[in-house]
């Protein structure tokens, strides 16, 4: 299994540009940093608080553990991870320490 998979990247690196990898990377980067983005701002309108409030003010409990603001809670903070997350792996992708001469 491992063989078939470092033949498949040693085609797809042989026959598409690096920066075209490289260009897909950093969009799919960018997709999720704005998906990642809409979420902390419906919530954060949703509840009229950052997620930084929401968790100091235990929200969660304050409305009896309802189903619907635990799942709040979870994806909100999946999203700022994800922000966060994105944002690092972007840096690393269009650092100034990479080169595709």
């Amino acid at each position: 299994m491992i063989a078939n998979v470092e033949v498949a990247v040693e085609k797809i690196v042989k026959e598409i540009p690096i920066d075209e990898v490289v260009e897909a990377l950093i969009n799919e980067y960018r997709r999720r940093l704005i998906r990642y983005s809409m979420t902390d701002e419906f919530m954060r309108k949703k509840y009229g608080m950052t997620f930084d409030q929401f968790e100091s003010g235990n929200v969660v409990k304050e409305r009896k553990f309802s189903w619907d603001v635990e799942s709040d809670a979870m994806e909100w903070e999946h999203a700022l991870e994800g922000v966060r997350y994105v944002e690092h792996k972007l840096k690393d992708v269009e650092g100034p320490g990479l080169c595709l001469a």
